[in-house]
């Protein structure tokens, strides 16, 4: 399950990179495009982990 959400993590993340690149931003931009984007879905995927795991407690 770990290795699945990196995955998506990963995906989601060189989308974001490259839509930013397509929009004309710079390297370092689209970089922290990426960045962000990364995070994010790691960050949902914990929440979502703890959530489920408070109801079936």
């Amino acid at each position: 399950m770990t290795a699945l959400v990196i995955v998506v993590a990963l995906l989601t993340a060189a989308g974001a990179g490259k839509l930013a690149r397509m929009e004309g931003a710079t390297y370092p931009t689209a970089l922290t495009r990426a960045a962000a984007a990364f995070t994010t879905v790691l960050t949902l995927a914990a929440t979502a982990t703890a959530a489920l795991a408070a109801l079936f407690a």
